[in-house]
């Protein structure tokens, strides 16, 4: 039996470039699932080292320090630790340096470096620090860390990546002693407190005892990371003795002490330290992109510039996915003659599977300027400028990086909420998450929008203007029941907004490009299994019962169809919005994923159709009523567009808030609460507009 891969873990501060690093030891060869008992994502991919050896390399959660404050930073300290279940301690710790930032992330570095464990430095960015005049010497700074292995790289470049791979190749290491120096009391307090965790059997009690001791949380029993309580009380009365010889909290001195440690280090290390004079360029953008004015005006710009592109950008291939889907549509009814079999196919299958993938240029488009965003460091300014704003609301900036995420999906915006440190503005954040126009509702605002906008020579600018209203309505209805629950069911103050905001860098091209195919395959997927599978259902209810007489019109047998009925039924309920039972019946199955309202439209309009017209939009456009008017008119339109801006219509969204908050209350309060305020808008905007036009 072969042995197990060695187990390399990356650490690192946020922004640090610890991800690029990880996707350039690992490329494609990743997994992805979460840590035993925990919601937090587990990234491990398989990399080989310079002599051909296999080695599985974790990519940690990003974190400054390991005095944990959050659930990412808790994984990422036990599993340095060893203290998670089922988790492998590390043989070998890759510490992600941020160059030009070089004392801030030496501070988690020391700490590692604590913890006993072999440890090599990627000292990242090396390009940013000569921009600034600058060098590092690695060699001066191995000395200074004790002999720690110091390789320089860039990582977006992949600069030094064959150096890591040779260090990665080592197998024995020296161990380093801790490098920073303090009191003979505080001295005797770590080792006593080592003695009594050995006693209860801690593994590496030392690394243990740095933790416990450095971290007041730990031994604080109104929190969460608390130690357990038989240990607890034999530590305290020692901690309490210390603090009797010096009133200065303990772990205020071991902070002081890594810091006196790393000023010399830095010193000792950093060459040419006359920083240029004036401003660095990415200074010169900040007076202007983080401006209060003029950040506003740039951010709104970037935004319109995106769904402008949306618009322009992806109509050609929207239009040759369209026309692919109806080609095979008619070769596929060709092929077959008249019955279920080619309707299942071609009503059920091709349309309502073409019905979406149509999207998929409008969807990458806005994964592209997301990436573009994160990659070039305009993203952090973003968060920045909106703290202002949702310190009103009762949260701060960083509930705002996970709403940002939302705009490409929930799920993973929910699950970004774990960085935020206050329990309650948590919550709040994930109640209001899903209200953020996520790419699932990209397929109905994009069809829905075509539909109200006449064909004229401005009408692109139109339907940009909507689709930044639609995006800007959710952000403002996030906001407004932030503030509610704020007020209600989370009260509290807003804890207060630290962030770093990166040097401006070009984006990583191969990264973006990478992520998109990512995203491409995940839609793919998607449309290729949840839509097909949804759509043929729809068919299904929608085909059957049949009537008994064979010549019953197309329309008559839709209506006496399980679709049919099940839409009636519910059509009270859809009449004061203006919806018929054929919407009704398709808002209801878009509960399940939001885009299957355009697969269901395109199903039950292909199975009513005697024509097989090929363009949704066209058979939409011509639906009337059987009093002549138009079934998707203009307030009809507008109405389910608010409706599907407020509406939680996402299952896998429903079972991850489950996850995230480890109850059943939550989430149905906000399928509740989501729902009822959907149909009220939708009402109000129906009504509204019906005396506009």
């Amino acid at each position: 039996m072969s042995a197990s891969p060695r187990q390399i873990a990356l650490v690192g501060n946020p922004n640090s470039g610890k991800t690029t690093l990880f996707n350039a030891f690992t490329g494609l060869r990743q997994k992805v699932g979460n840590y035993p008992g925990v919601t937090v994502e587990k990234k491990v991919g398989e990399a080989r080292t310079l002599h051909g050896e296999k080695v599985a390399i974790l990519d940690l959660p990003g974190t400054y320090s390991l005095s944990a404050r959050s659930e990412d930073e808790r994984v990422a300290r036990d599993v340095l630790l060893g203290d998670l279940s089922g988790i492998p301690r590390p043989d070998v710790v890759i510490c992600v340096v941020d160059a030009s930032n070089l004392e801030r992330n030496l501070y988690l570095v020391l700490q590692v470096i604590d913890l006993g464990l072999p440890v090599i430095i990627a000292l990242n960015m090396i390009d940013v620090v000569e921009e600034n005049k600058q060098r590092i010497d690695p060699e001066a700074l191995s000395e200074s860390l004790g002999g720690v292995t110091v390789i320089p790289c860039q990582a977006n470049a992949k600069i030094g990546i064959a150096e890591l791979k040779q260090a990665m190749a080592k197998k024995s290491y020296t161990p380093v002693e801790r490098v920073w120096t303090t009191d003979d009391d505080l001295t005797q307090l770590l080792s006593e407190t080592a003695d009594v965790l050995a006693a209860h059997n801690t593994i590496n009690p030392r690394a243990h005892a740095l933790t416990i001791i450095g971290d007041r949380a730990m031994r604080d029993p109104s929190h969460p990371n608390c130690l357990d309580n038989e240990i607890l009380r034999k530590i305290t009365p020692l901690v309490d003795a210390t603090l009797k010889q010096h009133p200065t909290p303990v772990e205020s001195r071991i902070v002081a002490a890594r810091y006196d440690a790393i000023s010399r280090i830095s010193a000792a290390s950093l060459r040419g330290e006359n920083r240029p004079d004036g401003l660095s360029v990415s200074d010169k953008l900040d007076e202007v992109l983080i401006h209060p004015i003029l950040g506003w005006l740039v951010f709104i710009l970037v935004m319109a510039t995106m769904f402008f592109s949306m618009f322009t950008l992806a109509e050609t291939p929207m239009d040759w996915i369209e026309n692919g889907f109806a080609i095979l549509g008619d070769w596929v009814g060709s092929l077959l003659g008249k019955g279920d079999l080619r309707d299942l196919l071609v009503d059920g299958v091709i349309a309502g599977v073409g019905g979406v993938l149509v999207f998929l240029p409008q969807i990458l488009i806005l994964f592209l300027f997301i990436g573009i965003l994160e990659s070039s460091g305009y993203m952090a300014r973003a968060a920045f400028i909106m703290d202002r704003l949702m310190a009103r609301v009762g949260l701060n900036g960083k509930s705002f990086i996970p709403l940002l995420s939302s705009y490409a999906c929930a799920i993973p915006g929910i699950m970004a909420t774990r960085t935020i440190e206050n329990e309650k503005d948590r919550l709040v954040t994930i109640l209001v998450a899903p209200m953020m126009s996520c790419t699932a509702r990209l397929p109905v605002y994009g069809i829905l929008i075509k539909l109200m906008v006449p064909e004229a020579d401005n009408d692109i600018w139109i339907q940009t203007g909507l689709m930044f209203a639609l995006y800007g309505l959710g952000t403002l209805g996030a906001f407004l029941f932030a503030a509610i629950f704020k007020r209600t069911i989370a009260k509290g103050d807003a804890s207060p907004f630290m962030i770093e905001l990166p040097p401006y860098r070009l984006p990583g091209w191969k990264l973006i490009v990478q992520q998109l195919l990512d995203r491409a395959g995940i839609f793919i997927k998607r449309a290729g299994t949840i839509i097909l599978a949804l759509s043929i259902l729809i068919w299904a209810a929608s085909t059957f019962p049949k009537p008994a007489d064979p010549e019953t019109p197309k329309d008559i047998a839709l209506e006496q169809s399980i679709m049919g009925r099940t839409g009636k039924m519910i059509e009270p309920i859809m009449k004061p919005l203006g919806y018929d039972w054929k919407i009704g019946s398709a808002v209801i199955w878009s509960f399940l994923a939001r885009e299957q309202f355009v697969a269901a439209m395109s199903v039950i309009y292909s199975v009513e159709d005697e024509e097989d017209e090929p363009a949704l939009r066209s058979k939409l456009a011509a639906a009337e009523s059987p009093d002549g008017i138009s079934i998707f008119s203009i307030p009809v339109c507008a109405s389910l567009l608010v409706f599907y801006v407020f509406a939680q219509q996402c299952i896998a969204t429903f079972a991850v808030v489950r996850r995230e908050t480890s109850s059943w209350k939550w989430p149905i309060f906000q399928l509740g609460y989501m729902t009822v305020f959907a149909w009220i808008a939708a009402f109000v905007t129906f009504m509204i507009v019906s005396h506009i036009v």
